[in-house]
């Protein structure tokens, strides 16, 4: 599997996509696509990856990724399933970046959108009651006929920008991988970080499946992330903490060990580091946030 540009095609009724998503239709691959993308998971958690960032996303929340910013979400299993009583759900838009077009973007009641659209390169986590009324416009926009969904989207576009308190998520210095050879091998590495981050994993582990030394594998990966393998690995055991430590009841210590972690104080130092708080702290203002903001 590589990043794969994923092309989406307008119909002669519609300029932009709207879909709702069930089930195992929710899962993609590491992938992008020249569209900006509103994604609102209905029901669901998991782990996301959006450029350089690694976290966690659970039912509720609404992202907004930038044109071609690579990106994938790795639902839980017990959400793609077959049966729709029981499957989790999803509602994505995508549309072109120049969908109102420049004389319309240059006009000063619309700089604000214009601006969010540059913004959004990075991705962009809504918070709190701005979140919440934007999920709710998504899912009404499904029911609306072509020309009341236009203007549904230009006043989710306008509301968000209006809205201040939403975080940034990849960096602006991240990578775009230039040739297919280098998005298939950092897929790999990827695929199996995601796949034993619980397990112990040596930088010779992950070289060896790049067929390259460690020194090699070290600049290469580097070259192409812009970070260390050890801070990528570190960054998905401390997203995936992040997601348990909201949406279970295990305590610390056993959230660190199922994480890849066998020593508390050592879990502790990472996702303070990560984070800038204390794992507790982490959960008490995560929790606080989305119902204050």
């Amino acid at each position: 599997m590589k990043p794969v540009l994923r092309q989406i095609t307008a119909t002669p009724d519609y300029s932009f996509l709207i879909r709702k998503d069930i089930g195992e239709h929710m899962v993609n691959n590491w992938h992008y696509h020249p569209e900006i993308e509103l994604l609102y998971i209905k029901k669901s958690s998991g782990t996301w990856l959006i450029g350089d960032h690694i976290g966690h996303f659970q039912s509720g929340d609404v992202v907004m990724i930038g044109a071609n910013l690579p990106h994938c979400f790795r639902h839980e299993q017990n959400y793609i399933s077959r049966n729709k009583k029981k499957a989790g759900e999803s509602i994505c838009i995508k549309f072109l970046p120049e969908i109102f077009g420049n004389p319309f973007l240059n006009l000063p009641e619309t700089k604000e959108i214009k601006e969010l659209l540059i913004k959004c390169n990075c991705g962009i986590k809504l918070t709190g009651k701005t979140k919440e009324h934007i999920a709710v416009m998504i899912e009404k926009m499904l029911l609306y006929l072509p020309g009341k969904k236009m203007i549904c989207l230009l006043s989710i576009l306008e509301e968000i920008a209006q809205h201040k308190k939403h975080f940034l998520l990849s960096s602006k210095g991240f990578m775009q991988f230039p040739a297919d050879a280098d998005r298939e091998r950092i897929k790999i590495v990827f695929d199996y970080t995601f796949s034993h981050y619980a397990e112990k994993i040596t930088i010779e582990k992950a070289a060896s499946l790049l067929n390259m030394t460690r020194q090699s594998f070290c600049r290469y990966f580097k070259s192409k992330t812009k970070k260390t393998y050890i801070q990528f690995l570190m960054e998905a055991r401390i997203g995936s903490a992040c997601r348990l430590l909201v949406e279970d009841e295990k305590n610390v210590t056993e959230i660190s060990y199922e994480c890849g972690y066998n020593n508390i104080s050592h879990f502790n130092h990472q996702f303070k580091f990560i984070t800038g708080k204390r794992p507790l702290e982490y959960k008490r203002d995560y929790l606080n946030s989305n119902i204050s903001m």
